[in-house]
């Protein structure tokens, strides 16, 4: 059978690893004729382009915005104003700029202040499950939870939820997920405009009257003068927003998904929540929320045996790298206690992942919270519906069936 790379094949969809396997065998430098795009698979060459701030460009969005006719531009202005400002999808200097200023206020230090507010949240939405003996886990816990978190860190009131829930589903139509879904861009283009209006609202209320949360920490935020523009504030909300959810939804979902396939390691962790941060790591590595990231060639070079060449798109697959056994020994088993170099699931370098501390924490309270809080877990559906995306590695709904 040839060997050919198809994100959207819903055997791919529901279980890649098998074809990673192969592409990280076969055709470690693989030629997706559907993507029109180079594939890499291998841990080194992924942890590499990571790395490669020179060669390789984060900035993917300016390109294909610039390559629109006008019409199709000005429909999706919204999109391009505020995505573009994303620090993901900047180069030096520009990303250096926005992701100091935001890192002197998302750091370890706001991060650790928040472990009660996460104990809080998990507290109150494990306790509306308290009757119920099956429910959907990304619906009700998974989904909420950072959302929740990230809301309280922007001063968001908890009101929005179904709001806010809403219009990210819909970003997520264009930012790598069903393709073939009508009108997408259009979709996204209004969800992304009300989201931004609402935080711009937000920002405008700051300035008049501080608060005690990340949001008035952001608009205040100096470094030798310089400073956040409106729409750059706008544009680090909805990222945090969006990227802070979407991705520890997934990440905590996965991680009992994976627990419970290998049960001895669900009853470690059960008996000894005080690995809950070597367990996190482990889970995050054996089938982590992030599906891809992306880069532009800029300088030509030779991976593999195969010419590069400047302009052409490259998919670099953290889950497959993450699995590749010349990284790990038996990495496709869970091993909770598991040590050697560091997974890439939120990336290497200038653009590792700002929140992934945040996701961390949030793994480590609410896997362990879940465990503790009923004897048996089962899954209640005998398959499962994955999301249709490259970026992001989800379920669409998890079914529990669950026992004190």
């Amino acid at each position: 059978m040839p060997l050919e790379y198809r994100p959207n094949d819903p055997a791919v969809v529901a279980d890649p690893f098998p074809l990673y396997a192969r592409l990280r065998d076969e055709d470690p430098a693989h030629w997706s004729a559907s993507l029109k795009a180079w594939v890499l698979t291998r841990y080194d060459d992924v942890k590499r382009v990571c790395l490669d701030t020179g060669g390789m460009s984060s900035d993917r969005l300016r390109p294909f915005f610039a390559a629109l006719p006008g019409p199709e531009a000005a429909r999706i202005a919204q999109l391009m104003r505020y995505l573009t400002l994303w620090m993901v999808f900047r180069d030096p200097p520009e990303h250096t700029r926005l992701r100091r200023l935001a890192a002197k206020v998302f750091n370890a230090r706001s991060i650790h202040a928040l472990r009660g507010e996460v104990e809080t949240i998990s507290r109150w939405l494990l306790d509306r499950l308290r009757e119920r003996d099956e429910f959907d886990l990304v619906a009700e816990f998974a989904g909420p939870l950072p959302a929740l978190v990230i809301m309280h860190m922007l001063g968001v009131p908890r009101e929005e939820l179904p709001r806010l829930k809403r219009l990210s589903d819909e970003m997520a139509l264009f930012i790598g997920s069903a393709r073939d879904a009508p009108d997408k861009y259009g979709r996204a283009e209004a969800a992304t405009a009300e989201m931004a209006a609402l935080f711009r609202d937000l920002v405008v209320r700051r300035r008049a009257h501080p608060a005690r949360d990340l949001l008035t920490e952001l608009v205040q935020v100096e470094d030798q003068g310089d400073r956040l523009s409106d729409d750059e504030l706008v544009a680090t909300c909805v990222l945090l927003l969006f990227a802070g959810h979407e991705t520890t939804t997934h990440h905590i979902a996965n991680g009992l998904r994976a627990l419970l396939a290998f049960p001895a390691e669900l009853a470690r962790l059960r008996e000894r929540p005080d690995l809950a941060a070597s367990a996190v790591e482990e889970l995050l590595r054996y089938d982590g929320p992030i599906g891809a990231q992306v880069r532009i060639v800029q300088q030509s070079q030779a991976v593999h045996g195969r010419a590069f060449a400047p302009g052409e798109r490259v998919f670099l697959l953290m889950n497959a790298a993450n699995r590749d056994p010349r990284a790990y020994q038996a990495p496709d088993r869970l091993d909770l206690q598991r040590h050697g170099v560091p997974h890439l699931t939120f990336g290497f370098g200038a653009h590792i992942c700002l929140g992934f501390p945040l996701a961390r924490l949030e793994g480590q309270i609410a896997l362990p919270a879940l465990l503790a809080r009923w004897k048996t877990i089962e899954l209640a559906a005998p398959r499962l519906e994955w999301i249709d995306s490259m970026v992001l590695r989800g379920m669409q709904a998890m079914p529990l069936r669950v026992r004190h």
